[in-house]
């Protein structure tokens, strides 16, 4: 605090505030003066606590309460009285009825400051405690008071202030799921849904500062996602480009990203979409970091690299418990995602030198499933997917299924959905259409020929489905092999390599690359550098190299950021 900054104000100052609001209604001395004086207990109760790390205590915070209602009371009642924060203290009218009264002060700032303390009042309580729930339960209240501002400030307000009241409201709309429960402030039969929309269009029109519309936008999507509204929110999203450039914004708004992001990706699952779900999850799995990333806790190693002060920050602006992601389920999610796509992948390239991970985190499961020098029944998440991947591996998807959906799975993840059938049955169907792949895949080299009726009844699929499947991977050049309609079978052509035939080309091609290294040291030390077969290898490398856009989501390396 600069040492000419006057002190906060002591209970006692608040006091003698709140007796001088009795005094001036007791003396008849105007409704003006009065909404002076309480603008300035709200800011006193404010400034109480000098240090911003600190948060209300609760008598201070429920006054505060009262007094802003309190405010809009008389605001409401006095529409002739015009408030506002650039009138100055000498031009004011207090007193004067034959003048327009004029009072200095800003309700919707007031609000704003009394948004935020509640969520500092939510970050600083025992998420597992009954005072948690005790504190949760002002949130009606809160959202009670920015409704009836956003009402005021239609009458009174610029669009700009209106703008700021919406993204309030939107703040404490978009990660709620809708029970059928009208929320504060809707008109008449008007969904969450529909109040969304309303708010969030009035925004993208009327907002000129970038930072409320994309806010407004991250939360949009949120909520479709949430809702399963796969395809409005996969629309919203790629049309604001923001994965483009969502590494310059600040860090709370970078973390709504994420947030949505896994929303996003979490929503594509439960359609069904596979490859859409592990593509938006990607970037916060892979990096080890998703708690950090979406403001649910710092990691101990974080917390070693930071001094204290940038500690305070960060733990500012940590979402609140009530709003979190659970965790566990993402990462079931991404790692159930990444089996379907990773299982049949590596059974069509178990020979292919140049395979790449589709997911570096689920080989690392894999792999840490590997090294157990005993392997019991699977006990956590993790433990499950492995034993699943495995099981799926060899084309048996009746013990892939019990061990992604039984018990203590559906207690852990698959429970918390809202329609958790649905995501089981659509579980079922996928393991059932990626073992069959996979079976193929595996086996194929030992068949002459199968019938598809075998099949179908193998991996309990009807036959359109088993034909569907077969036909997709002989276009897609992933199974030679053809359909003989009138026997319902499939032909197998043989043309794939055998083991030994595999290890010969994947030496060939190893031999390949270290002639074209040796001569590259070559060229170098004779100084040549040009040359068409040297224009060729770079072309042929730019062609086949490693950067890889995974389905539009791919965002840039933040470092340290969020």
């Amino acid at each position: 605090m600069c040492p000419n900054a006057s002190p906060p104000p002591s209970a006692a100052q608040i006091e003698l505030l709140q007796l001088l609001v009795a005094v001036a209604n007791e003396n008849g001395l105007g409704a003006a003066l009065e909404i002076k004086i309480k603008f300035s207990i709200i800011a006193s109760l404010y400034d109480y606590n000098p240090n911003l790390a600190t948060y209300m205590k609760p008598e201070l915070w429920q006054r505060c309460l009262t007094c802003i209602e309190e405010l809009l009371d008389e605001l409401f009642q006095h529409p002739e009285i015009f408030i506002g924060e650039n009138i100055l203290e000498e031009s004011e009218n207090l007193s004067n009825p034959e003048q327009p009264y004029r009072v200095r002060g800003c309700i919707l700032t007031l609000v704003e400051r009394m948004d935020e303390e509640f969520t500092k009042i939510m970050q600083n309580t025992d998420p597992h405690s009954q005072e948690y729930v005790e504190q949760l339960k002002d949130e009606a209240r809160v959202c009670g008071i920015i409704a009836r501002l956003q009402r005021y400030l239609q009458e009174k307000g610029s669009p700009e202030e209106l703008c700021r009241v919406f993204l309030r409201r939107i703040l404490h709309t978009y990660y709620k799921f809708d029970y059928g429960e009208a929320q504060p402030g809707a008109t008449n039969e008007e969904s969450p849904a529909a109040l969304m929309d309303r708010l969030c269009k009035f925004i993208y029109a009327k907002d000129r500062t970038d930072r409320i519309r994309t806010c407004a936008i991250l939360c949009h999507i949120y909520h479709h996602a949430l809702h399963s509204r796969w395809y409005p929110a996969r629309d919203l999203m790629l049309m604001s480009h923001l994965q483009d450039n969502i590494q310059h914004a600040d860090p709370p708004v970078q973390i709504l990203y994420n947030r949505t992001m896994v929303q996003l990706g979490i929503c594509a699952f439960r359609q069904g979409l596979i490859k859409d779900a592990h593509n938006a999850l990607l970037d916060i799995q892979s990096s080890g970091r998703a708690k950090e990333l979406l403001g649910q806790g710092l990691l101990l190693r974080s917390l070693q690299e930071r001094n204290p002060e940038q500690e305070k920050v960060e733990k500012r602006r940590q979402v609140p418990f009530h709003m979190h992601v659970n965790l566990e389920l993402l990462e079931c999610v991404y790692l159930v995602a990444a089996m379907l796509l990773e299982i049949p992948y590596m059974a069509a390239h178990e020979f292919d030198a140049r395979r790449r991970m589709i997911s570096k985190q689920f080989h690392h499961q894999l792999r840490v499933g590997e090294r157990q020098p005993l392997l019991g029944p699977p006990e956590s998440m993790r433990e499950h997917v492995v034993a699943a991947s495995k099981a799926m591996k060899m084309g048996d998807w009746r013990s892939c299924h019990r061990y992604v959906v039984n018990e203590k799975m559906n207690g852990k993840v698959w429970d918390l959905f809202p329609e958790a059938d649905k995501v089981r049955a659509m579980l079922v169907r996928k393991i059932q259409e990626e073992s069959l792949r996979t079976y193929l895949f595996t086996y194929s080299s030992v068949y002459d020929s199968i019938s598809m009726e075998i099949l179908s009844a193998m991996f309990e699929l009807d036959l359109p489905t088993v034909h569907s499947i077969i036909s997709k991977m002989i276009i897609n050049e992933e199974l030679m092999a053809s359909l003989d309609q009138p026997t319902q079978t499939v032909q197998m052509h043989r043309t794939e390599p055998t083991p030994q035939q595999n290890l010969a080309l994947q030496l060939a091609e190893k031999l390949g690359t270290l002639m074209e290294n040796n001569e590259r040291v070559l060229d170098h030390k004779q100084g040549s550098y040009g040359g068409y077969f040297r224009d060729q290898k770079d072309g042929y490398r730019k062609g086949d190299g490693g950067y890889l856009r995974r389905g539009g989501y791919r965002q840039q390396e933040r470092g340290s950021n969020y």
